[in-house]
């Protein structure tokens, strides 16, 4: 249970610099390609901070060598490639099809939360498995 709450909360917290990334990219830029750069960048955002937080405290994972942090990295970032399609694919029919001020923010928070959902599942089966595993 608290494996559960301190994910959740990371998630959060991760949702909330991702979105705030997007929030400052609306606020500097403008123009047609606006919402992918918002997205991108909010995505590297979250994707940075998501991964710090869950190593260190839901999969209590301690890289040796920056090497390894990298490939770990890496893998985290693979790991969420399908859920960014669905963070992403949500937010865009938010953005498009369901136009209100913010629609965008509304379906980033919840294409993150189910995207966060699978993903948990995925970084315990295939990239902190060993840490994991041991705890």
């Amino acid at each position: 249970m608290k494996t559960a709450i301190a994910y959740t909360l990371f998630a959060i917290i991760s949702t909330l610099i991702n979105l705030l990334f997007q929030w400052l990219v609306f606020v500097v830029f403008d123009g047609v390609f606006v919402v992918y750069v918002a997205l991108f960048i909010g995505t590297i955002a979250g994707l940075i901070s998501k991964y710090v937080l869950d190593k260190r405290w839901i999969f209590y994972y301690q890289t040796v060598t920056q090497k390894e942090n990298f490939y770990k990295f890496v893998l985290y970032s693979l790991m969420g490639v399908f859920t960014t399609i669905i963070f992403w694919g949500t937010e865009m029919v938010f953005y498009f099809f369901l136009r209100f001020e913010g629609s965008q923010y509304v379906g980033g928070a919840i294409g993150l939360s189910i995207g966060y959902l699978i993903k948990y599942q995925l970084d315990k089966k295939f990239v902190f498995r060993k840490s994991y595993e041991s705890n």
